[in-house]
């Protein structure tokens, strides 16, 4: 039985992610540090022994933020930026080049996404033998969170590797490390430095931009909304939550920008490997 290209596509490079060793080494950090989560925050806010769902989830939220864009970039990268010798042989098959980088791209979210939930699973696991199965819902809740943010750092990762080959391919690397730094950090340091120096009407927009054009704000806001409702909420999503008139809003602009982060910037790769020359 025949198979389309994006899915045979797709099934090889799983079959390469699940075997990279950074791949492996992202699957066994991430499960360490969420089984650590799960029992070393309890103990910082003053308790002993391992967490109940809500509070694992809750400092879980930072890990994510910080781990999963990270790994997405950099393996997403490595991935879809080959070699000269392998580049050519793959575009010179008769199949559409946006159907070779959505394949690869489908395949890499799904092996980044079983690493995690290795990690999502063993920290589950040990909570629920512990403390029972209070707040288990949100705790998938931020699974499917950090599967939707893995599809966006992918879309960007596919976008700085289009026409990325051979040497190219380190400028890429060194781009996607700049992105990370202004996506996790820059982003919210500057929009709250900025926010300060101004009146109460222009500060409350510009932190409301800051939630909605950067994903990992938007994904910080919709996660601490759904787990802690407005008591974990910082400057930004107070004035973002204020201009949605409530959390019904909120998220339907939440979940709009993390489509939008994940929709266009795979247009724009595949629009882009069409027009290189390879």
């Amino acid at each position: 039985m025949s198979r389309s290209p994006f899915v045979l596509c797709a099934r090889q490079e799983l079959l390469l992610a699940i075997r990279s060793r950074w791949t492996q080494i992202f699957a066994a950090v991430f499960a360490g540090l969420a089984l650590a989560v799960s029992v070393a925050g309890y103990a910082i806010s003053g308790g002993h022994g391992v967490q109940d769902f809500a509070r694992t989830s809750a400092s879980l939220v930072q890990l994510v933020l910080l781990l999963v864009p990270l790994s997405s970039l950099l393996i997403g990268v490595l991935s879809l930026a080959p070699e000269r010798g392998a580049a050519e042989l793959l575009f010179s098959q008769p199949v559409s080049r946006t159907s070779i980088l959505l394949g690869q791209a489908t395949g890499l979210w799904a092996a980044l996404t079983a690493a995690q939930a290795i990690g999502f699973g063993a920290a589950g696991t040990v909570v629920f033998s512990h403390r029972g199965s209070d707040g288990l819902g949100g705790f998938a809740l931020l699974f499917a969170g950090s599967s939707l943010l893995t599809a966006v750092f992918l879309g960007i990762a596919a976008l700085l590797s289009a026409g990325a080959i051979g040497r190219r391919r380190t400028r890429a690397l060194a781009l996607a490390l700049v992105v990370w730094f202004v996506a996790v950090v820059l982003l919210d340091v500057a929009a709250l430095g900025v926010a300060s120096v101004l009146r109460s009407g222009t500060a409350s927009r510009v932190l409301i931009v800051s939630v909605l054009v950067n994903p990992v704000g938007a994904l910080r806001t919709g996660a601490l909304l759904a787990l802690q409702g407005t008591t974990a909420f910082g400057s930004a999503s107070l004035a973002f939550l204020r201009f949605t008139k409530g959390t019904t809003g909120a998220f339907l602009l939440l979940s709009g920008s993390l489509v939008l982060w994940t929709v266009i910037p795979f247009a724009l790769a595949a629009r882009r490997l069409s027009r290189t020359d390879v």
